[in-house]
């Protein structure tokens, strides 16, 4: 597979995963103290999974399920962090690296004001960039749809990475 050598490349990623009793909540690597967490194959944090399709959409490498997918019993309650870092060495590996990334949560509650920085710190360090780098903004949905009605969370994220030059460029 040969990805075209443009210097900058740019993907858009989005996920939602469904509220639900006997979770954990945990977004962009943080556990959230909430009565409902997410579901899914791994920890389903909604956050890093947009992140990740993100990234790979950059180089046209397909989603997280053709990378990590959900009938793969490895990935089974596994961090999310640890597919992003995953995902961090495959994009390292055609000589890219993140930029910035710029990222919007949708849920009604809880509030995630007080836990953005510590998300910011965590993605930065797994992403290999300064927290100037990662934005992370908290929306409602105004009632409206799945996150409104306090059934689901989503995550759309926008990330724009550097090809690296060799030495000998």
């Amino acid at each position: 597979m040969t990805i075209t050598e443009y210097p900058f490349r740019v993907g858009i990623g989005y996920d939602i995963h469904k509220l639900v009793v006997g979770r954990k909540l945990i977004i962009g690597t943080i556990k959230i103290p909430y009565e409902k967490g997410l579901e899914g194959h791994s920890d389903a944090d909604v956050l890093i999974h947009s992140i990740i399709d993100a990234l790979l959409g950059a180089l046209a490498l397909g989603d997280i399920g053709m990378h990590f997918p959900d009938t793969d019993p490895q990935y089974q309650d596994i961090s999310s962090s640890i597919l992003l870092s995953k995902t961090i060495q495959i994009i390292n590996s055609y000589n890219y690296k993140v930029v910035n990334i710029d990222s919007t949560i949708i849920l009604e509650k809880p509030k995630l004001k007080p836990y953005i920085p510590q998300m910011r710190s965590a993605l930065a360090s797994i992403l290999q960039v300064p927290i100037n780098c990662i934005s992370i903004k908290a929306k409602t949905n105004e009632g409206v749809g799945p996150e409104g009605n306090e059934e689901a969370v989503s995550a759309y994220s926008v990330a724009l990475l550097i090809k690296e030059k060799n030495n000998s460029e």
